[in-house]
């Protein structure tokens, strides 16, 4: 499969190798690529985490619901914003397609964007703002597993 959109899984488990620079810097120009409502850049950002205690901390405080991805891009929202989650859903979805293009695994977490949301030290070491609250992380990394589930009709269509 070679449409990076099809070949998108959810990777829980990752190697130790780390993500290039090169690579982190496409993940980049893909976040920046994603549409945002009524053109309201300035309520979205991201972290992105690669230093390792910065990791273990989040790890810690997230039970280990980051997977020991040695990436993650932390997608923040002004915590005002009308879109800053769908913005933020979207730019997640490039940012994990693009890992796909590149042969990464990558895995959309929510429950771990909430738990960080409960942790203000953590999140000003992280360069997030009082202003501002995280919407989604998405974790980064060489896959160590290749899931392989049949998601030709996983959802209902309706065609009229």
């Amino acid at each position: 499969m070679s449409d990076p959109i099809l070949k998108r899984v959810a990777i829980r488990k990752y190697t130790d190798e780390k993500v290039s620079q090169d690579e982190i810097e496409q993940l980049l120009q893909a976040f920046q690529a994603a549409p945002c409502g009524m053109h309201e850049t300035e309520v979205m950002q991201v972290t992105v985490v690669e230093d390792e205690q910065l990791l273990a901390k989040i790890e810690q405080l997230t039970n280990n619901a980051c997977y020991g991805a040695p990436l993650l891009f932390v997608v923040n929202v002004k915590k005002d914003s009308h879109f800053g989650e769908r913005d933020a859903s979207v730019a997640a979805e490039n940012i994990m397609v693009e890992a796909a293009n590149l042969n990464l695994g990558s895995v959309y977490l929510m429950m771990a964007a909430s738990v960080l949301n409960t942790a203000p030290d953590l999140q000003a070491e992280l360069g997030i703002t009082s202003e501002f609250t995280t919407a989604v992380i998405v974790a980064v990394g060489h896959a160590a597993e290749t899931p392989s589930e049949d998601r030709t009709n996983r959802y209902r269509v309706i065609r009229k």
